[in-house]
């Protein structure tokens, strides 16, 4: 088991800029990639940004050159660093654990989200 512990979240206008943070614990060996997803108000949940343990990043369009995403090794941490935040941005943001277990068989972990909203 893989527990994710999420923080960062809050209430900011247009333009401003937030990081969250999401440590994981437990069995934290094999973690292949780690990552955000977000889920806005009747919406779909999607991918934020995610970063392999190699350090290779991936970002969704709407995202890329504002959003960072970084991630501490040592501390088992996964960081978000969000600039230039704009209304639709507004979302509850889960921090996102792939697992490897080996064979080719993968575990997704889910962190319990952190609400972010964007006042204009």
């Amino acid at each position: 088991q893989v527990q994710l512990v999420e923080s960062g979240g809050g209430l900011v206008q247009a333009g401003e800029s937030l990081r969250l943070s999401c440590a994981a614990s437990g069995s934290i060996s094999n973690i292949n990639a780690m990552g955000w997803y977000r889920q806005a108000p009747g919406k779909q949940r999607e991918l934020v940004a995610a970063i392999t343990s190699g350090g290779t990043t991936n970002y969704a369009d709407p995202v890329k050159g504002r959003f960072t995403i970084s991630r501490d090794n040592a501390k088992n941490t996964v960081y978000l660093q969000m600039n230039s935040l704009k209304p639709e941005d507004t979302a509850v943001y889960y921090c996102h654990v792939k697992k490897s277990l080996g064979w080719g068989v993968t575990y997704d972990y889910w962190g319990q989200g952190t609400q972010v909203t964007v006042s204009s």
